[in-house]
Order: structure tokens, then sequence, then C-alpha cells
């Protein structure tokens, strides 16, 4: 399936969204979507024929658990609600700790990379193979942005993402933005990376901006798309004709005019590093074109998941440029969400092997480094041996403000609250509590935190936060009248 050229859709964009010309398709992160009922904007967009895919973000495949159940069936619910032909999540851990290592849960809030180790391969080919399991649609996978690498690596990302697609068959969601970030943050040739790729398994592409600061490229996803970003994209389009490709932006908003012009910069990027051969994906390219028919949807054409080791292939060979893929070489993504085989099984294709299962070694070794780093990231703990402690004190200011970020999102009501005292409070808070569950959790622990150490100061902030608090903390919400007689109150002392 040819999805062409996409924006990530957003509430906060959701009318510009709509009015954008040549818009074949968008991109909705599977967390802000009931799994039950859409919002209007995606309702009239798929009325229109707009192609929706969900992107997960809380996941964690790379994470030394297996995958929670009740995650993957709300993703899974969230694909069939929406017609959709794939679903999309990241080659990342979010969380750590738990019964593998007999410690507190921590919850990273942010994608952290996974070591490119054998041990850690194992481990989320296993979790992949579950998802793909329990999934009704094709599952393909996104490389991250980083700021820190793991000590003694033993792939490259670009071997190890092409190990990855020959154990299980998943596809790829390559972001040209964070091949990018990994460039300017830690030195790997984005063009390797790309030659080391089985271009052919991409299902499609992510073109996003960010920002360079003290030395260190931030993929906000808040600035414009950057020259460097979109040379990255013209690397991987003089490989391979991607799918699709589609315009993320998370924060900081601009007019629509300008999403438009930034989408008509993607396109003459294609367009220009396309070889003679066809254009790149365009308006009503992915209406225009048919695919041809594949013997097994849910797998990357051409490359069946294997039982066996594949590990003696890895070595120079590995790094040796691949074929340049048209579209014609590929086969479909999928016909939107088939429906799952009367026993259970999702239908997007059986595997010829079971695999052997991941020893319970490999796990939790993987978990105890997991949980050593993400500890001394957000708890404060002592940096494990071997990383760049610079780095890691970058990473940990980073995971602190993000939290700040999303909490101030989650609970406007806080820094309203608290007026400009509102993120000092909260990096002291985070500095020594990391979080264990959600953000809305984490919100309420804060202003927990707050009000126990005996803030804020002014007596008319106190009970209002209080009241907030309390609205919030209980196991049921106040009555009505409660509410309204809080309410009044406030008025009168002038809030």
């Amino acid at each position: 399936m040819e999805l062409g050229i996409g924006i990530g859709w957003r509430p906060e964009i959701a009318a510009e969204v709509e009015s954008l010309s040549g818009i074949d398709w968008v991109e909705a992160v599977a967390e802000n979507l009931c799994a039950d009922h859409l919002p209007d904007s995606l309702v009239r967009l798929r009325e229109r024929g707009v192609t929706v895919v969900p992107h997960g973000v809380a996941l964690g495949l790379g994470g030394a658990d297996r995958p929670d159940p009740d995650r993957l069936a709300g993703l899974a619910a969230r694909a069939g609600l929406l017609g959709a032909p794939l679903v999309t999540e990241h080659i990342a851990f979010v969380r750590a700790g738990g019964p593998l290592t007999a410690s507190p849960r921590l919850e990273a809030g942010h994608l952290l990379p996974v070591p490119r180790t054998w041990d850690a391969l194992d481990v989320l080919c296993e979790n992949v193979r579950i998802a793909q399991d329990s999934l009704p649609v094709p599952l393909a996978l996104e490389n991250i942005a980083a700021l820190i690498t793991w000590p003694g690596e033993e792939l490259t990302e670009g071997q190890f993402l092409a190990e990855l697609v020959e154990r299980t068959g998943v596809r790829l969601l390559i972001d040209v933005a964070n091949l990018h970030t990994n460039h300017v943050n830690l030195g790997q040739d984005p063009a390797k990376a790309l030659d080391e790729l089985p271009v052919e398994a991409i299902a499609y592409v992510h073109v996003a901006g960010g920002v360079e600061k003290n030395g260190v490229w931030h993929d906000t996803h808040a600035h414009p798309v950057s020259e460097p970003v979109l040379e990255v994209l013209a690397e991987l389009r003089s490989r391979v004709d991607p799918p699709g490709v589609l315009l993320e932006r998370d924060d900081a908003f601009p007019p629509g005019a300008e999403l438009a012009g930034e989408l008509d910069a993607i396109r003459a990027t294609l367009r220009k590093a396309a070889p003679s051969a066809g254009p790149g994906p365009g308006p009503g390219r992915a209406a225009a074109r048919k695919a041809a028919p594949s013997a097994d949807p849910g797998r990357a054409p051409e490359l069946a998941a294997s039982s066996a080791d594949p590990r003696p292939a890895a070595g120079p060979d590995r790094a040796a440029p691949r074929k340049t893929a048209s579209s014609a070489d590929r086969g479909p993504l999928a016909s939107p969400a088939p429906a799952p085989a009367s026993d259970g099984s999702a239908g997007t294709g059986a595997r010829t092997a079971a695999p052997a299962p991941v020893s319970a070694d490999a796990r939790d070794r993987t978990a105890v480094a997991q949980t050593a780093l993400l500890s001394a990231l957000v708890a404060g703990t002592p940096a494990p041996e071997g990383f760049d402690h610079r780095r890691l004190r970058v990473q940990s200011r980073a995971l602190a403000a993000k939290r700040a970020d999303v909490v101030a999102k989650v609970a406007p009501e806080l820094p309203e609250i608290l007026g400009d005292g509102y993120r000092a409070a909260f990096l002291a808070y985070a500095g020594s509590r990391p979080m264990s569950g959600g953000y809305r959790r984490d919100a309420l622990d804060f202003a927990e935190h707050v009000l126990i150490a005996g803030g804020p100061a002014d007596p008319v902030a106190r009970r209002r936060l209080t009241y907030w608090w309390q609205d919030r903390s209980g196991a049921r919400p106040p009555r009505r009248t409660t509410r309204l007689v809080r309410a009044a109150r406030a008025v009168l002392v002038g809030k």
C-alpha cells in the first residue's frame, strides 16, 4: 500500500490539517485517542478518504519486560477503530525496574536507546513477535534520536535494524531527523546507516525539525525542518522510493501556511533526489498506484522471518550497501484492519517456524543494565560504568524538563496556581522523585509534595492547590455541589 505525503495530526492543529491540500494520510499518537470513539476531525478526514495511522509511544518494546497485554490490546483497538493499514511504535525502552530486578518501577517519560548488543536484540525480537501476534495489522518500528550511547555495543544501528527485520519481518519507520540527530550527537554517519538498512522493508519516513544548543542537537519537533534533515531525506530517496513520507510537528505549532511550505519543501526534496525512473510521493500518488498482492502482508517483502540464529552473518558483509529498491519491488503493507482469525491469532500471516524463546539470563542482564541507566537519569544514582557522564547529565536535565513541560500540559492549573515558581518547584521535586506512573499521576504527586512542604506561601494559592489536589486524588471526584461551593469561596477570597 502506498501512503503518499502526510502530516502528524494533533488536536492543536486539527483545523489546519483538515484545510491542507494534497494530504494523503495522517498519523495520530495512539495513546492520545480513545479506544471506542474518534475526535470529530479524524472522523471527517476518514470520510474524505484520508488514511489514519496510529503511532504508539508507550509500549517500550526494547525494554526487558515482555509487552504489556493491555497496552497491546489498546493499540489493536485503535487500529481497528481507524481501519488502519498498519500501526507503528519505537525501538526504545521507556521504563525499567520491577520484578525482574526486584526494584521500584521507574518511568522515563521518554524514548531511550536500546543497547545494540546481541542480548538486547534477542529480547527486542521476541517482544516484537509478541506484539505482531497481538495486532490485527502489520507493525512498523521507528529508529529513535539519542543523546547517549551504550558502552560495549556490538552492532551499528544499520546492522541492528537489518537483523531485527531479518528475524521478525517487521517493517521500518525511518525517521531521517533522528538519523541527523545521531549524526550530530553521536558522530554516526546517516549514509552508512542507510547503506546497511534493508530499505525494501521501509513502511514510511518521518521528517521533523529540531535545534542545536551547545553542540547538542535536540529533536524538538517544535522547529522548522532544517536543510541538513532534508539532505538525509534526499540520501534515503536516492536509495529507495518510500511508500510514504510524513511531517511531524508536536509543539510551537505554526500557521497552516508554514506547514504547507514545509510539505512543499519535502516534496521538492523527493523530486530532486529521485532517480530518473520516477517521482517521489506527491498529492494523489497513494490513490493512483495499485499495490501488487503479497502472500504475507504482515511481513516485509522478500524478508522471511528466520528461526535460525543469524549471528554468523553479522560482519563486514552486513555493512555492504543493499540494492536500491523501487516501490514496484515491494508488496503492499496490508489491506486495512483484517479481522483476527477464528483461533484468536492476528490475521497478518504466520511464521514458518517458531523461534527459540529468549533465555531468562538475557532478559535479566538487559533488565539490570536498563534499570541502572534509568535510575542514574531520573533518581540520581551513580552512573553505570562506561557511560559519558557529561552526556548523562544533559539527558537527565532533558528528561526533567520534559516532565515539567508535559505535566504543565496535562494539568495546566498547576503553573497557573504556582505562577513563575512552577518550573523551579517542579524541577526540584523531579530531582529526587522518579516518575513511577503516568504524567497525570506525576501531577498529583507534585501537588501533594508542594502542599506537604508547606507551599505555596500565598494562602490563596495554597487553598486553590489544596482544592485542585482533593478534587483529583480521591477514589471518587467531589460532587457538583462541593465543587460549586469551593468555586464560590475562591471567588469571594479573590481566587
